[in-house]
């Protein structure tokens, strides 16, 4: 008996494995830490897998923790926000918690740092600190308030805590070693003033701490095992150990950082500053307009959980940054949504079809199947009748050799229905055709030909007395550059084509009672989800993403 190959560990998995191995870590317990300042995006779907899905491989935990450290960007909308695409994603946090809990203990800390002389309050502005600071290969200058004694250090730290001091005026620096070639340990900035209403604790407080001093306490307080986190905080590694081992030098078992490279997708932003201006600018409807890469405006746009959990294992986890193929993101999705996506025949552009030698008054009930990938979704009735639609790019009167659809004299199979060959064409006075009268071969039933004979062209079709209209919204992608972040502005790189709005298409009347994220395939069309402000009154579909990559098609003629 053939023994079924193991998949290889990721470098995580083997760190994680070996600390569990050798006793560093008697378990696993990692976090997910958003800041809650915008929606969050594809990008951060990876990390989302990767904490929650490490935690259930290694019967760990997971924590759920948003860094609300600067609440003049923060508020409750983006943090509800965020808990609803963690769970959609089909994950659920064991313990929710917030940097805000913490202020309490991290104001402690900070004391006790100073009072140990490892923190000092400095005046320097931005600009000077920044030259003060120098450069990676020669060492920094001194703050002139670096040698400030423990009391008047502890007594302006307080003072700031009360108010007394405009924002920017004075800040909590670590004392480090302004010669390290690490900037990040060059006396860093650990507390500044900001006179904000904070979304939890209002207005307790003035003073609060920066990311690498709530990032890496708020993680042994939880009792983080593992601190998984982007490559860009490498470099921050030696600050979040110095500030941990500082404020628990005999502690055991101190959370481990891992970086790894994020997520970066062609054509595509993913800055949440740059996604918020799009918003605030009105360049789309909000932060879940599906041309958007956020969570929100995926789903909106008919993508499935499973699809984008499919996009993050095929990624895998790299230790080197490279920019994706956003087409690999849509792949995803059409391999799922095939799968599991029922059919339907919608006609996005009509031309009317009158079949002139089928009986008037007439109907009929044909079968058609549901989705050929999964047998159980069974069958379901359509009506035919004499009038039809047809899609108008499915017609040409005057065809070329390869074009195997509609033209004069030239026979066509419905899908599910007839052979039907075009007899007459009618014109308005403007001379575009607006009906074409066919005829059909009643022999010819379920798309077979007793006689044998085969046309090489299937369309579909939507009965025109049964016909249910809808808008429907045909989305492309919202830049036109591979990299529109390296644009001197980016919004340069906006696709004006990303959004097509066609009206009163003709669908199944099926479609009518849709409810909103409902997904299915439109035979011949692509894949659609009905959009959340759909109603029995007025439909109205996405397109998710077409039957097959057209942005190829475009890349290899340029």
């Amino acid at each position: 008996m053939e023994e079924t190959p193991t998949k290889s560990l990721n470098f995580i998995e083997q760190f994680i494995e070996e600390d569990l191995e050798n006793g560093s870590y008697s378990h696993l317990h990692t976090r997910f830490p958003p800041e809650p300042n915008g929606y969050l995006h594809i990008g951060h779907s990876k990390s989302i897998c990767l904490n929650f899905g490490l935690a259930k491989k290694y019967g760990g935990k997971c924590n759920l923790r948003f860094d609300d450290t600067n609440p003049s960007k923060e508020n409750v909308e983006y943090v509800e926000s965020i808990k609803e695409d963690i769970r959609w994603l089909g994950f659920e946090w064991d313990n929710l918690q917030h940097a805000s809990d913490y202020f309490d203990q991290l104001y402690e800390f900070a004391v006790n740092l100073i009072k140990e002389g490892k923190a000092y309050v400095c005046e320097l502005t931005p600009e000077e600190m920044a030259e003060h600071r120098g450069v990676p290969t020669s060492p920094g200058k001194e703050s002139p308030f670096r040698n400030r004694s423990v009391e008047e250090n502890l007594d302006l730290f307080e003072r700031m805590k009360n108010g007394e001091f405009p924002n920017g005026s004075k800040t909590l620096r670590a004392k480090i070693d302004m010669t390290s070639p690490n900037m990040h340990l060059r006396d860093p900035v650990i507390y500044r003033i900001q006179k904000s209403h904070h979304y939890r604790t209002g207005d307790k407080w003035c003073i609060y701490p920066m990311y690498d001093m709530a990032h890496g306490t708020g993680d042994s307080i939880e009792g983080i095992t593992h601190s998984i986190c982007t490559l860009e905080f490498e470099v921050h590694r030696p600050l979040y150990e110095w500030l941990n081992n500082s404020i628990w030098p005999e502690k055991k078992g101190l959370p481990r950082q891992i970086e790894f490279a994020r997520l970066n997708l062609n054509y595509t932003i993913m800055s949440k500053r740059k996604l918020l201006e799009l918003v605030q600018e009105g360049h789309v409807s909000g932060w879940d307009d599906p041309r958007m890469p956020t969570i929100s405006a995926l789903r909106r746009r008919g993508y499935t959980p499973e699809s984008i959990r499919n996009f993050c294992e095929r990624v895998g986890v790299a230790k080197r940054e490279h920019v994706l193929d956003v087409s690999l993101l849509e792949f995803s999705v059409r391999e799922h949504l095939n799968k599991v996506s029922e059919r339907r025949m919608a006609v996005l552009n009509p031309l009317k079809v009158v079949i002139t030698n089928y009986p008037e008054n007439q109907e009929e009930e044909l079968e058609a199947i549901n989705n050929p990938e999964d047998e159980s979704a069974g069958k379901r009735k359509i009506s035919f009748s004499r009038e039809i639609f047809i899609e108008r790019s499915d017609f040409m009167e005057d065809p070329p050799k390869k074009f195997f659809r509609l033209g004069p004299g030239r026979e066509v199979r419905l899908r599910y229905a007839y052979y039907i060959t075009c007899e007459e064409t009618i014109k308005n006075e403007n001379g575009e055709i607006i009906e074409l009268r066919c005829t059909y071969d009643p022999e010819t039933k379920g798309g077979q030909a007793p006689d044998g004979r085969k046309v090489k062209g299937t369309l579909h079709w939507v009965s025109a007395s049964h016909a249910v209209e809808a808008d429907v919204r045909l989305y492309d992608r919202l830049f036109r550059d591979e990299n529109p972040a390296g644009k001197e502005d980016f919004k340069d790189s906006l696709n004006p084509d990303s959004i097509k709005i066609l009206q009163r298409c003709k669908l199944e009347p099926s479609l009518k009672s849709a409810k909103a994220g409902a997904r299915f395939q439109f035979e011949r069309l692509g894949y659609f989800c009905v959009d959340k402000d759909s109603s029995e009154e007025k439909l109205i579909f996405n397109r998710t993403v077409t039957l097959r990559d057209t942005w190829a098609k475009i890349a290899a003629k340029q």
